[in-house]
């Protein structure tokens, strides 16, 4: 369970990257609403604390118990639907009492860690139809309950995931093709229904974003387009070295409340209007070297689980980086994700920073395998 590691082969370069950008996050935080620095605070203290336990524990025995991970994602996920609570439309958080819990953020997490282990074992028999069939039908339970709360970018988010790691495992180029010529037609139908005005495949916040996107110009969606303006316009204005934390111009985006969940959502906003380019430039750059870092360990990884973990959780950053940063600058219709390691959220956080955990001991792990310390069977995941 937990194996005799060498401090010398643990990735600090990886935790450097990660604290930093920890860091940034807090001083855009503090700058955005201070009254949840503190808060901020804790969660980086309870991530990096979660980070090094989990760290050490071999990931291998981990995996083991990879059915009773996917039914705890089951349960965690049913629980939001039973016992959630709603804000802004949507049920997707848990009072714990002492801290409103968001079951998603960490539901990707064992998502990756149970498909890591299933497709390993079924590495041999990707590329036939019935396995496929399996995966995706295992993935049906909780994409559903997390589309129901509603969540839809992070249904999206988590199915493009599972799609990575399928890849990665050696899906057949053939297999992919068939599947691109399947769903282009049929996002086409899906923008063609949704764009009606009384259709009911999603809800009408979600269609009015998606109509704001696609006519930007329309003024029956004017005011869906008014907080991507500003964010824009924010950012612009900072330009090459930013306005400076903490400035008190009345104009800025930031102290002007110009923009909603600005803390959350739209922390790049901050970064553009008080650290200007060189401030995006960094935070950009720390969240591609994180995974970066986390696609070099899995290609030295010990076997293909940990592989998939370690390009897993880069397909978390990736994306949700991706999508937050494209949010800001008006890229992709306006939706509530976080931006990896900087925005505001606890549970977002404390998810993440174990993620990293594991992809860590991945790391160590390699270097034991090296040092010929292990005898693994990489069928089974055990020595």
């Amino acid at each position: 369970m937990i194996k005799q590691y060498r401090l010398k082969d643990y990735n600090f370069r990886l935790v450097l990257y990660l604290i930093l950008i920890s860091i940034i996050g807090v001083l855009l935080v503090n700058s955005a609403m201070d009254s949840q620095t503190s808060r901020q605070i804790m969660g980086i203290c309870l991530g990096v604390s979660a980070m090094v336990i989990v760290s050490l524990f071999d990931f291998s025995w981990v995996l083991n118990f990879y059915w009773l991970i996917y039914a705890f994602n089951i349960v965690m996920l049913l629980g939001v639907r039973l016992f959630g609570e709603s804000a802004g439309g949507a049920t997707r958080w848990v009072d714990l009492g002492f801290v409103r819990f968001q079951p998603t953020e960490l539901s990707k997490i064992l998502l990756i860690l149970f498909f890591a282990r299933y497709l390993m074992d079924h590495e041999d028999d990707i590329n036939r139809f019935r396995t496929i069939v399996q995966i995706f039908v295992l993935a049906l339970i909780p994409l559903i309950l997390i589309y129901v709360q509603p969540d839809m970018k992070n249904t999206i988010t988590v199915l493009a995931i599972l799609c990575i790691m399928i890849f990665i495992t050696g899906l057949s180029y053939k297999i992919i093709g068939t599947v691109i010529v399947i769903m282009v037609p049929l996002i086409a139908v899906f923008l063609l229904i949704v764009v009606q005005p009384n259709q009911g495949l999603i809800k009408d916040y979600q269609r009015n974003r998606i109509m704001s996107f696609l006519y930007p110009d329309d003024e029956e969606y004017k005011d869906e387009n008014t907080q991507q303006n500003n964010a824009v316009t924010a950012i612009g204005s900072g330009q090459l070295t930013g306005k400076g934390l903490n400035n008190d111009s009345v104009s800025s985006a930031n102290k002007g409340n110009f923009i909603s969940e600005i803390h959350t959502d739209f922390i790049f906003v901050v970064a553009g209007e008080e650290l200007g380019f060189v401030g995006c430039f960094v935070i950009i750059l720390l969240l591609f070297l994180i995974a970066f870092e986390c696609v070099l360990a899995g290609r030295r990884a010990k076997d293909t689980s940990g592989k998939l973990i370690c390009c897993g959780v880069a397909s978390v950053i990736g994306l949700q980086s991706f999508i937050n940063i494209g949010v800001a600058t008006g890229l992709l219709p306006n939706t509530g994700t976080p931006l990896p390691f900087v925005s505001y959220g606890l549970t977002s956080m404390v998810s993440l920073y174990i993620g990293m955990g594991f992809v860590l001991n991945v790391g160590l792990q390699r270097s034991l395998s090296s040092r010929g310390d292990l005898n693994l069977n990489e069928k089974t995941g055990k020595y």
